[in-house]
């Protein structure tokens, strides 16, 4: 077994442990790929303000996101087909979450079911929603949600149509894979995920077939999920959801400031700053770099997460540094599941815990919710200077 020291290295052993079509899936975005790679390059242009001669005892990463305790401000995002990086990957997420103390997001284009995640995961998880033409589904998934103990429902808001993922449309992207003999070829060099995938029965989208109207099979499956992502989703839409929901609700996909106090305006207890990773409108500013302006915005008035680009314990301390009061990872722990299971998604956390620990220590900081805009230096056009 390597040495693994950082997120890099993890995403080095999924690369040779998972088939190109689920590593593609993850490790791209939409068109040229520019706000995918900008995720994450935006973040390097933030620096560290060292502090030195200061008392580092007693250090702290714990604070809450949605009322709840947390080892550190990081919760996981909603990933679809987890469960096709690693068999009953999501199942195995949620408990590597548990465990650390961090929240877990399940979304609905999960391989693992809100009920088998519920049955598995020894603490309430938080549900991702995208909401769908047909709203008999969004109405029973949400009950679903709710009779599991989900303690937050996430609402995705900028995934009404579907960007366009060229290595996805190349590689004939399927839950499960279609045996092609390309896809054949590919799956014999990955024996250890063949063999756990063949001992699972969870190998589909389990939050829909079976749920949805006429869902029976692979074909049926894709047909209605290409045509089922809601372009109707509106504001008074959010507000049906609020209302029948009832619980702390998170608002993902917010990427602009008069967006954001919209998310206020309807009752998000908190808005979720993220471009989906760079997957749907390509040429968008990254997610680190619009904070400032959302957080400005809204206040304190709703609490502020981000998602899209974090990578390291240091990203997560930037972010908090411009004002978020907690973070999302999506692939630095997908990287983790698809190298080494459940234990990868530990050896995940345990890699950016670390990290934000021991940055915060050399800036000068006991505690995570002490950081501010004084601990980092940011470039005078970092936000830019639009017209």
């Amino acid at each position: 077994m390597p040495v693994i020291t950082c997120i890099d290295d993890l995403k080095q052993l999924y690369k040779k442990r998972t088939p190109k079509m689920f590593y593609d899936y993850a490790e791209s975005g939409s068109y040229t790929e520019q706000t995918f790679r900008e995720n994450t390059s935006d973040f390097v242009k933030i620096r560290l303000r060292q502090r030195v001669a200061r008392d580092l005892t007693g250090r702290s990463t714990a604070t809450t996101m949605m009322g709840e305790a947390v080892s550190m401000p990081v919760a996981l995002s909603p990933v679809g087909s987890t469960g096709m990086q690693r068999a009953d990957g999501e199942i195995k997420a949620a408990r590597a979450a548990a465990a650390f103390g961090v929240p877990f997001t399940l979304s609905t284009m999960s391989v693992c079911s809100i009920e088998d995640v519920a049955q598995f995961s020894p603490t309430p998880f938080w549900f991702q929603l995208y909401v769908m033409k047909d709203e008999g589904f969004v109405d029973a998934i949400i009950e679903r949600a709710r009779k599991a103990k989900c303690s937050a429902l996430v609402v995705t808001l900028d995934l009404q149509i579907l960007g366009q993922r060229h290595k996805d449309l190349k590689n004939g992207l399927s839950t499960p894979p279609r045996l092609t003999l390309p896809n054949i070829l590919n799956i014999m060099t990955k024996p250890r995920w063949a063999f756990e995938m063949l001992s699972t029965p969870r190998r589909t989208f389990r939050n829909i077939v079976g749920h949805a109207k006429g869902v029976t099979d692979l074909a049926n499956l894709n047909a209605w999920t290409n045509e089922q992502f809601d372009p109707l989703l509106t504001w008074d839409k959010v507000k049906r959801i609020r209302d029948q929901w009832g619980g702390k609700l998170i608002l993902k996909g917010i990427l602009d400031a008069d967006d954001a106090r919209m998310a206020m305006d309807v009752g998000a207890d908190a808005i979720i700053v993220s471009n989906h990773g760079g997957r749907q409108l390509d040429g968008a500013l990254s997610s680190i770099r619009v904070l400032p302006s959302i957080v400005a915005a809204v206040g304190d008035k709703t609490e502020v997460y981000l998602d899209s680009g974090i990578r390291s314990g240091q990203d997560v301390l930037k972010a908090l540094a411009l004002g978020a009061k907690g973070t999302f990872i999506g692939r630095s722990y997908i990287y983790g599941l698809g190298a080494m299971g459940q234990a990868g998604v530990t050896k995940a956390l345990e890699i950016i815990h670390k990290e934000l620990d021991i940055s915060m220590a050399l800036c000068g900081v006991q505690k995570a919710t002490e950081l501010s805009r004084e601990h980092v230096l940011v470039p005078r056009d970092f936000e830019g200077d639009w017209v």
